[in-house]
């Protein structure tokens, strides 16, 4: 039986710790994608591309598995959000201004022709509605700010407005790309105030002054 590789145990950019924000430098990670607009409270988009997903991730898993003899746990779910105002991650928090991308980490050794056929026997029954939407890609992110949150999505607020607005300009940087979310807690099972989240948003070096 080979060994099965738990990534949130093994790779650094899956620690982080409540109360402090760290620097890290992300690797090109590859991902399950599909992306959405609106509340995932409320939007049927939102459970449409999870139901979407997860088939694809856990069919990846058995037949990498299979065909490669390397055994993984399936990461956990993550998103990238955004709005044209930051002011609805924070002040506001009008989420039906979020666009987001849904994602699942996929190692680097599964290649496309497994995805094309993991989408298709994801569909051969009790076929995902968004299915077709589901894309192998690979994100950049680079440079990272990250911290633990640990409670209800709701809370967030005063996290990320600590992030943006000290942490990030009081470190010589400023933000650049999406807001990403790594769900260590499954929340369609966790009560919200034990949910555990890490928070990370890509950064660049701050423009000198004059620039």
């Amino acid at each position: 039986m080979t060994d099965k590789t738990d990534f949130k145990k093994s790779l650094d950019t899956y620690r982080a710790e409540r109360g402090r924000f760290r620097i890290v430098d992300v690797p090109d990670t590859q991902y399950l994608m599909i992306d959405g607009h609106g509340d995932p409270n409320t939007s049927p988009a939102f459970t449409d591309a999870v139901e979407a997903l997860y088939p694809v991730a856990y069919k990846l898993k058995f037949t990498g598995g299979r065909d490669l003899g390397r055994d993984y746990v399936v990461p956990p779910l993550e998103g990238l959000w955004w709005a044209e105002e930051m002011a609805s991650f924070t002040t506001a928090r009008d989420k039906s201004r979020w666009s987001w991308t849904l994602m699942i980490m996929t190692p680097d050794w599964i290649g496309r022709d497994l995805f094309t056929a993991a989408v298709a026997q994801a569909g051969a029954r009790n076929r995902p509605s968004r299915l077709d939407d589901v894309r192998l890609e690979t994100l950049s992110e680079g440079r990272c700010v990250q911290t633990l949150h640990v409670g209800s999505f709701d809370d967030e607020a005063e996290v990320l407005a600590r992030l943006h607005d000290e942490f990030v300009p009081g470190n010589g940087l400023r933000m650049v790309g999406r807001h990403h979310e790594i769900y260590l807690s499954d929340f369609r099972r966790v009560a919200p105030e034990r949910r555990r989240t890490i928070l990370r948003q890509p950064v660049a070096d701050a423009a000198p002054p004059g620039a």
